[in-house]
């Protein structure tokens, strides 16, 4: 499951603690509702996908990968799901810099794009995600 444009803007780099922060507070702006639920999860900061990480996500040329959610979503764990590595949420700081012009653009495309691989962990599919968000942006304007 991903989170991928194929836009690109000026490119504005950001230290990486100061990124990690602001998936920190992507991550606290989810209601408690699902963060309480949130199960088996690690949420990483890298600067772009690995080669692995595009052959498996079937990103083409020209295409940024701005999150990866790899594991075993919520709603497929059964009975006997257990022991484990946590799944893994990757957020890619070098993809996000390239769409966004401003460090506010930085600070709104990493809340996306976290909440984005975290529908992904609970189980919902590319098309309800940006179905979703598709409806938020309709609702903001």
């Amino acid at each position: 499951m991903l989170e991928s444009v194929s836009i690109i803007f000026a490119e504005i780099k950001m230290d990486k603690k100061d990124f990690e922060k602001l998936v920190e507070e992507g991550i606290a702006m989810i209601p408690e509702e699902f963060l309480a639920r949130l199960e088996n999860v690690a949420v990483v900061v890298e600067g772009e996908p690995t080669r692995e990480q595009l052959r498996k996500a079937k990103i083409g040329r020209g295409v940024l990968l701005l999150g990866l959610y790899e594991g075993v979503p919520q709603t497929r764990r059964g009975p006997n799901y257990g022991m484990v590595l946590p799944d893994k949420i990757t957020i890619f700081q070098k993809s996000i810099e390239k769409v966004a012009g401003t460090e506010n653009e930085i600070r709104e495309q990493v809340k996306n794009t976290v909440w984005h691989e975290i529908a992904h962990h609970f189980g919902s599919s590319e098309e309800s995600v940006r179905a979703a968000e598709s409806r938020r942006r309709n609702d903001e304007r």
